[in-house]
């Protein structure tokens, strides 16, 4: 993993040779805070060359198990990610618990969920996507909630926002990569469908379906009947699911809020 010195010598030499000129940034996992600094001022740096450059932010901090939510990387990255990334994230992709901590605030309805992508909103990012949460949906607990919020600034100055509720079901299993995989694909599908929050989640979460469906049955194939697989048999099939993540067929719909 790259510490902040590296970061900023790779960012350097991309500039000795012109080739730092980019549309969208993503970052996810670190455990450096003094690297999500430089992620700042690289981030800032080429918003000044870009004003349309998106960056993407997966505030990757921790997450909920049996109801109790704990932190697996310093404690001293919130700060970080609470006053210095979020202010200049276009779109982020907290999970429930990751939301509670920037903001300071326990989620226990959708409408605290709501108020809490409000505060998000605020801080700065346009799209506010809380990708897992333990609320009860209509389809019971077999489901997790996903929550979207986009808040676009019309011409005339005035703001319209557009939220969204899905319910994916859960795969009984530990994979590895998820999180990437669901910013990463939203990331594109926002790229394609701009202004129709909808749209994109549609798109993100069945192609995240169609992948862990396709992991989760190739893993029990190759464990044997009654054997619980390995995590390496529940690497997840990216390039089996090559089709499903350029063009997925929508098997979980979003409602509009």
């Amino acid at each position: 993993m790259l510490n902040s010195d590296q970061l900023h010598e790779l960012y350097e030499g991309l500039k000795l040779n012109n080739v730092n000129h980019y549309d969208y940034i993503l970052t996810g996992y670190t455990r450096d805070a003094s690297f999500l600094a430089t992620v700042v001022d690289i981030v800032q740096e080429l918003k000044q060359q870009n004003s349309d450059l998106v960056y993407v932010c997966d505030p990757v901090m921790g997450d909920k198990w049996n109801g109790e939510g704990s932190m697996y990387v310093p404690k001293d990255l919130l700060p970080v990610y609470r006053d210095k990334i979020v202010p200049v994230a276009d779109i982020i992709t907290p999970n429930q618990f990751e939301a509670e901590l920037l903001t300071g605030r326990k989620i226990h309805t959708e409408k605290e969920a709501l108020e809490v992508m409000d505060m998000l909103h605020a801080m700065g990012p346009e799209t506010v996507v809380i990708t897992s949460s333990d609320l009860q949906g209509s389809l019971g607990s077999d489901f997790l909630i996903v929550l979207g919020s986009q808040r676009k600034t019309r011409a005339d100055g005035t703001k319209v926002t557009q939220r969204i509720r899905m319910e994916s079901p859960k795969v009984d299993a530990d994979f590895v990569g998820t999180g990437d995989l669901f910013a990463a694909m939203l990331l594109a599908w926002t790229h394609k469908h701009p202004n129709n929050l909808k749209v994109a989640c549609e798109k993100t979460v069945s192609a995240m379906q169609h992948v862990l469906q396709r992991t989760i049955k190739c893993a029990k194939a190759h464990a044997g009947k009654g054997n619980k697989p390995s995590p390496a048999q529940l690497e997840l099939r990216m390039v089996q699911s090559k089709k499903d993540i350029e063009n997925p067929e929508i098997i979980i719909k979003a409602t509009e809020l």
